[in-house]
């Protein structure tokens, strides 16, 4: 039997994603993470549900950028849009959707103040200082902020999609080396789980 050393569960993943936001994550994103929210691994005939198809070029692009391409799939290749999507179609309630989508339109409204042109066709430098803008603002005070909510479902999007959860997470479900017999007095007493 081959050993499976690169399969994650959906709680481990929350988990972990859940340690890299600080332990705070939505109850909408908890709710659809746990149900089993995937995506259709395919681009071809998707058409999103909430997202006009610029929103989700533009939410793409936005993730590309929080988790960029490397030796692993970035955010765009796992089909974070597309998650992102499910989640507020299915998981989000109206007001929370309708945050989410002002503040795709601000971030627009941004670029075409600074770059003169909508995000996804500014220069990588202005989409990045954009970016950074926005990032400082989402943590400067504790109130709920639109970089913040996007920050999290390209998290849990990517962590929980097959290469986000085996290639980049790299789950070992037996870390260290196994040792079946190990004398008492090396051990001492441990609590049985």
């Amino acid at each position: 039997m081959p050993r499976r050393n690169s399969v994650i569960n959906r709680r481990e993943a929350l988990r972990r994603t859940a340690l890299l936001l600080g332990g705070v994550v939505s109850a909408p994103t908890l709710a659809g993470v746990l149900a089993g929210c995937e995506t259709p691994r395919t681009e071809r005939g998707w058409t999103p549900r909430v997202m006009s198809a610029e929103q989700a070029e533009l939410v793409a692009t936005i993730a590309e950028h929080i988790l960029p391409e490397t030796d692993t799939p970035g955010a765009r290749g796992v089909g974070v849009h597309r998650f992102i999507d499910t989640m507020l179609a299915e998981y989000y309630g109206a007001t929370d959707r309708a945050n989410f989508l002002a503040g795709l339109a601000d971030v627009d409204a941004r670029a075409r103040r600074t770059a003169g042109q909508n995000f996804v066709n500014a220069p990588n430098a202005q989409q990045v200082a954009t970016l950074s803008e926005l990032d400082r603002e989402a943590y400067a005070n504790a109130s709920p902020h639109f970089f913040r909510t996007m920050k999290e479902l390209t998290l849990l999007g990517y962590y929980t999609s097959e290469p986000g959860a085996t290639r980049e997470l790299q789950f070992n479900p037996t870390p260290g080396r196994f040792e079946g017999c190990v004398p008492m007095s090396r051990i001492g007493r441990a609590w049985s789980v």
